[in-house]
């Protein structure tokens, strides 16, 4: 057995096709197998991994160089997609191999986050990622939205199709993306798959010219459902405008469902909303999104509270070791193999990412085998790491 980075086009016999028996319905026709190469321009920068024998492919794991915004910085991150295994070699180790090979990579590369959907947690757990909320769904009547229609909201909305307003979507994303705590966008390449297939009307919200809100969208069919996806908004006034339009198409469709962040709340929007909110977990097929931390560069020069403390990290291939964790200027500093007469505590390496990304309390920990941490670490890595939430935006 062999492995091997493959090009472009050898993606086309190597990882499209495990990748598509894995996750899309099966066998494919032959007009699907021709669809594959029309996806290779939003592949180019990928880096994608194969296990071969004998000229066939037993598995393949790709990394889309992405970046993510950690606590108010914005910094490269690995996002794993196309996780697949032929149905003959599974259970093999051929995954696990791969992903090692992989994250070594993008960490070398200069990637200190990594992000992905799970096929199943648990087994992605033990590579040391941990799981991030997952987006919510809110469902809701255009005619429940009536109250909107006799508002004077100070401000416009901008319609049209994606393929012609992609630059402003792509730059408020990017503007997004600077301000919102695990936010993540796709790099250009990958990105403007968007634009190309065309198949999404674009709303925007603009107060005194300036993109302040956005959403895209589609209708399915009339007295069908107005699909929205991420419904994207600075500020109440901005969600207010595209709430507002929605509301205008009481006569043309039954609902409409928008993605929201996992701390918004639809059901306080607006008085006697009548508004389903869902957020569903479960395997195969709908697993909320998990993060790590590849590198502890990640949290140098992060903002944080005025503690100190040192953790020992163990049994983890990338931050293992000793360090001491200082926040007493607002900025944190890492030092490793810290010492001196501070509390200790000792994490993995899911423990220390939750804690990165603010979506585990330190007294959790020991309660999910994360990690030992006395009540005075646990004082010391909560100043640190306050609670946050974090929205990953981007789908894989």
């Amino acid at each position: 057995m062999t492995i091997r980075r493959v090009t472009a086009d050898e993606r086309l016999t190597t990882s499209f096709p495990l990748a598509a028996y894995a996750f899309e319905s099966s066998p494919l026709g032959a007009a699907r197998v021709e669809q594959f190469r029309d996806y290779l321009p939003y592949h180019q920068g990928n880096t994608t991994l194969v296990v071969e024998e004998d000229g066939g492919t037993l598995a393949a794991v790709s990394a889309i160089g992405m970046r993510q915004n950690l606590r108010g910085v914005v910094l490269p991150m690995a996002g794993v997609a196309g996780v697949a295994t032929h149905p003959l070699a599974r259970r093999q180790g051929h995954v696990r191999t791969l992903l090692h090979r992989l994250l070594d990579e993008m960490r070398d590369e200069g990637h200190p986050l990594s992000a992905l959907y799970p096929f199943r947690p648990s087994f992605y757990a033990r590579f040391g990622y941990v799981g991030l909320p997952k987006p919510r769904t809110a469902t809701f009547t255009p005619a429940d939205l009536g109250s909107l229609l006799r508002a004077e909201l100070p401000g416009e909305v901008g319609w049209e199709r994606i393929g012609a307003g992609y630059p402003v979507w792509r730059a408020f994303t990017e503007r997004c993306l600077q301000h919102r705590h695990g936010f993540s966008v796709f790099p250009d390449y990958r990105a403007v798959g968007l634009r190309d297939r065309d198949e999404h009307w674009l709303l925007t919200a603009r107060v005194d010219g300036e993109v302040t809100g956005a959403v895209t969208y589609r209708i399915d069919e009339h007295g069908g459902t107005l699909h929205g996806n991420e419904l994207l908004a600075t500020d109440p006034l901005a969600r207010a405008l595209l709430l507002q339009f929605f509301a205008r198409h009481v006569d043309q469709v039954e609902r409409v469902t928008v993605q929201v962040p996992p701390d918004e709340l639809p059901e306080l929007w607006l008085t006697d909303l009548d508004v389903h909110v869902e957020a569903r977990v479960g395997r195969p097929g709908s697993s909320a999104p998990m993060a790590r931390l590849l590198s502890l560069d990640a949290l140098n020069g992060l903002p944080a509270g005025p503690g100190r403390v040192r953790v020992e990290v163990t049994g983890d291939r990338w931050l293992a070791g000793a360090h001491l964790l200082d926040g007493t200027t607002g900025t944190l500093e890492v030092v490793a193999d810290g010492s001196g007469r501070v509390p200790t505590a000792t994490l993995t390496a899911a423990g220390l990412s939750a804690l990165a990304y603010g979506v585990l309390d330190p007294a959790e920990l020991p309660l999910r085998g994360l990690g030992e941490v006395p009540t005075d670490a646990a004082a010391e890595l909560r100043e640190i790491f306050p609670r946050a939430v974090p929205y990953l935006f981007a789908d894989f």
